[in-house]
C-alpha cells in the first residue's frame, strides 16, 4: 500500500488586518504541509512567510538527495529522510529570511512562525518554531502535538497562568522563537506514527489565539469528518470572534499507509546552528537561488485562498462554460 491522505486548506485575511501575512503550504508531490504566520508589517510578514514556504518547496522538489548527502549539514541524529529534510529546510528558511531582513531596510525585523509536517510511509515528522500549532483530532478530544514558543506558554508551563487566562492575557502574542529574527534558530521536532482514519489539524494563531482546544474540538467534531467543513467552520469561528488576525487552517485525514522501520521520537530541540554550520547554509542558499524562479512561478499558479476539491470542480465547470461559449460564438458566425 502507498501513503494516501485527503487534505483541505484555506487561509483567510480576517476582518481587521489590511493584508494577509499567513502562507498556506500544501505540497502533495512531496507530502509536506505547513502553516506560516508572518510578522513585520508593511508586507514584510508576507514576504517572510512566503519565503519559508518557497524554501520548503525548493528543498523537497529539487535538492533533496544532495542535501541529505551533505556531511556539512549533518544533524547527528537518525531521522527518516523526510524528517531530516524538514529540519534542514526550516534552518535554511530561517537563514534566508534573516539575510533578507538584514540586507533590505524595508524588510528589517521581519519573521514568521512555522508548523510543518512531512508524511512518509506510516510516520509523520512534525517541526515547528513559534506559536502555530499541530493537533490530532480524536473521538473525544483534540490532542496538541506542539507546544507554543511564547511567553504565555512559558507562564502556563510554570503554572503561573491558566489556559483561560492565556487567551486574554496582555502580551499573549509575544513569541519567544520565530524564523528570521536571529541568524540561527532552535527547532522542535517529533516523529509520530500515523494510521488510516486519523485526522490532523494545522493552524496559525489566528485560530488558536482566540479559541481554546476544547472549543476547537467542539467545532471540528461537529463536522463529522468533512474536512472542508472543519476548515470553514474553524475560520468562521475566528471571524465570529472579531476576525482580529489572519487565520489559516489545514485539515487532513490519513487513508492508507505503508510499513516503515522508524519508531516514534519524542519531542526534541535541534539547537541553534554554529558559525561553521551557518556558513555551510549560506553556501546552500546560493544554490537554492537557482531554483527560486521556478518555485515562485509554481506558487503563483497554485496560490489560492481555498485549496479544496470544490474549488477545483468550480474551475472545471467554468472552463467548460468558456469552451461552450466559444463554440456558440463560432457557430453563430457560420450562419
Amino acid at each position: 500500500m502507498a501513503l494516501r491522505y485527503k487534505v483541505v486548506g484555506r487561509t483567510d485575511i480576517g476582518l481587521v488586518r489590511p493584508g494577509n501575512e499567513d502562507t498556506l503550504h500544501i505540497d502533495r508531490d512531496n507530502n509536506v504541509l505547513a502553516v506560516c504566520d508572518g510578522m513585520g508589517g508593511h508586507q514584510a510578514g508576507e514576504v517572510a512567510s512566503q519565503s519559508a514556504s518557497q524554501t520548503l518547496r525548493t528543498v523537497f522538489s529539487y535538492v533533496h538527495d544532495e542535501l541529505l548527502a551533505d556531511p556539512d549539514l549533518t544533524l547527528n541524529q537518525t531521522l527518516p529522510p523526510s524528517g531530516e529534510l524538514l529540519v534542514k529546510a526550516i534552518r535554511l528558511a530561517n537563514r534566508e529570511i534573516h539575510n533578507r531582513s538584514v540586507n533590505d531596510p524595508a524588510l528589517s525585523g521581519m519573521g514568521t512562525t512555522i508548523v510543518a509536517v512531512a508524511l512518509e510511509d506510516n510516520i509523520m515528522s512534525i517541526a515547528h518554531v513559534g506559536d502555530s500549532r499541530a493537533y490530532r483530532l480524536e473521538e473525544r478530544r483534540l490532542v496538541p502535538l506542539t507546544t507554543d514558543h511564547s511567553w504565555v506558554a512559558e507562564m502556563q508551563a510554570k503554572q503561573l497562568m491558566t489556559s483561560e487566562e492565556g487567551l486574554s492575557a496582555v502580551g499573549k502574542n509575544v513569541i519567544t522563537r520565530a524564523l528570521g529574527v536571529r541568524e540561527n534558530v532552535e527547532i522542535d521536532y517529533r516523529l509520530i506514527a500515523i494510521s488510516p482514519g486519523q485526522t490532523f489539524i494545522l493552524c496559525s494563531d489566528g485560530l488558536c489565539g482566540f479559541a481554546d482546544d476544547d472549543e476547537i474540538f467542539e467545532v471540528a467534531d461537529k463536522a463529522n469528518g468533512d474536512l472542508k467543513r472543519i476548515v470553514d467552520d474553524l475560520i468562521q469561528m475566528a471571524n465570529d470572534r472579531g476576525g482580529a488576525d489572519n487565520c489559516t487552517v489545514i485539515a487532513f485525514t490519513v487513508e492508507e499507509t505503508s510499513p516503515s522501520n522508524f519508531e516514534e521520537i519524542a519531542v526534541q530541540t535541534f539547537e541553534a546552528e554554529s558559525p561553521v554550520l551557518l556558513a555551510a547554509e549560506d553556501a546552500w542558499l546560493q544554490r537554492l537561488a537557482n531554483y527560486r524562479k521556478e518555485v515562485v512561478e509554481d506558487e503563483l499558479i497554485s496560490k489560492d485562498d481555498d485549496i479544496t476539491p470544490n474549488k477545483l470542480l468550480l474551475m472545471v465547470i467554468f472552463a467548460a462554460f468558456a469552451v461552450l461559449a466559444a463554440v456558440v460564438i463560432y457557430l453563430s458566425t457560420q450562419t
